[in-house]
Parts: structure tokens; C-alpha cells; sequence
């Protein structure tokens, strides 16, 4: 059992494989594999896609990848396998990102990537530090306790079409989607390598997720 971690030059991926790496361990004993390869990415049986800078430049690097945006299609979007996008991962599943200007996603889960503006003025953008998430029943949140903190650092947000499709929030002025979801994808704004036992606790549920 395989779980490919996306490299397409735009995730934090030393700090992503050593969190997955220790639930694994500590778990399923999956292997955890950083590739760019397409290929290992078509044969992996999970998939996770990091992203950390602005919508347009990762999405520019995930289709500079050469086969990439195929092998995701074909893996996660049609094939099925449990797939997890982490902070700019998570918003390239949406339809568009209007970060600058409009940049189209993957549109595997319909809404757009927007502004954060947050009603008060001595809340900052960007949304940086720890937050109490607000969320729904979900595998992905088995046993994580009510009023558990995340680590967040992104100025813009996924909004769904469909708001079921919001898995979790947080508070900061307005709702802010801290997580989105359907079928066997999924995907967080905060990042659950930085967020101690939180995000441990996802990262194994996600390990142990059958969708």
C-alpha cells in the first residue's frame, strides 16, 4: 500500500512526508513516497496534494508537471483513491481561484477561491496562527475533540457551491472553510502537518479512510 505525496515544486513537502511517515509507522504502515512521477502517482493507492504560495503559480506548477493533471484525473478524480489537498491543494480542486485574477482549478468540487474579508478591522489578512475548528461527522474527524485547533496561514478561501460540501469551518470574522469534501476526496485550508495532535489525528484517520 502506496500514498503519494504530490511534488510539483509548490507543497511543503519535508514537512508533510515526516507527519505522514510517523502515522503511518504508528498505523497502517503504508508507504509514504514523495514523487513527480505520474506514474507511481496512477499506481498509488492514496494521494496527497500539499500547496503553499499563491492559486495561479501552483497551478501553473502542477500543469508544468508533465502527465500530472492526467494521472490525478485518472486516479483520484475517476479511479476513486482517497485523495487529501492540503491548504493551495485543497483550493485547486475548486472550479476557479481569484487570486489576482481568475485561474481555472481542477473543478473536482464546484465553488471559487475568494478574498477573505473578515468584518473586523483588527482581525489581518492573512489569516495566520491557530483557529477552533467547527466541524460536522466525518472520518476524516473521528476522534478529534470538539474546540480542536488547527494551524492556518492563507488569505483566500474555498467557497462550494454547495454548502454540505463544507466539512468544516472556522470563525475569524466571517465563515471560513477549513475543509471541503465529497466522495473520496477531501481536502483541509489549515495544515494538518503543522497542527500537533489535530493534524496527526487526520493525517491517520485519512491513512485509514475507506470512502
Amino acid at each position: 500500500m502506496t500514498v503519494a505525496i504530490v511534488d510539483y515544486g509548490s507543497g511543503n513537502l519535508h514537512s508533510a512526508e515526516k507527519a505522514f511517515q510517523r502515522m503511518s509507522r504508528e498505523g497502517t504502515g503504508e508507504a509514504i513516497t514523495v514523487t513527480a512521477d505520474p506514474e507511481i502517482v496512477r499506481r498509488a493507492d492514496r494521494i496527497v496534494l500539499p500547496g503553499v504560495g499563491a492559486y495561479a503559480d501552483c497551478r501553473a506548477g502542477l500543469d508544468a508537471a508533465p502527465g500530472m493533471v492526467e494521472a490525478l484525473e485518472e486516479r483520484a478524480h475517476r479511479g476513486g483513491a482517497p485523495f487529501l489537498g492540503i491548504c493551495v491543494g485543497m483550493q485547486l480542486m475548486a472550479t476557479v481561484g481569484r487570486e489576482f485574477q481568475d485561474t481555472a482549478g481542477l473543478d473536482w468540487i464546484p465553488g471559487e477561491v475568494v478574498k477573505l474579508r473578515p468584518d473586523d478591522d483588527r482581525l489581518k489578512v492573512p489569516h495566520m496562527g491557530w483557529n477552533e475548528l467547527i466541524f460536522g461527522a466525518h472520518p476524516l474527524f473521528e476522534g478529534i475533540a470538539e474546540g480542536a485547533h488547527a494551524y492556518f496561514v492563507h488569505s483566500y478561501q474555498f467557497r462550494p457551491r454547495d454548502p454540505a460540501l463544507r466539512l468544516a469551518h472556522v470563525a475569524y470574522g466571517e465563515m471560513v472553510t477549513a475543509a471541503v469534501g465529497r466522495d473520496n476526496l477531501a481536502g483541509t485550508q489549515f495544515h494538518p502537518e503543522k497542527s500537533q495532535e489535530t493534524g496527526l489525528r487526520l493525517i491517520a484517520n485519512f491513512l485509514a479512510w475507506s470512502p
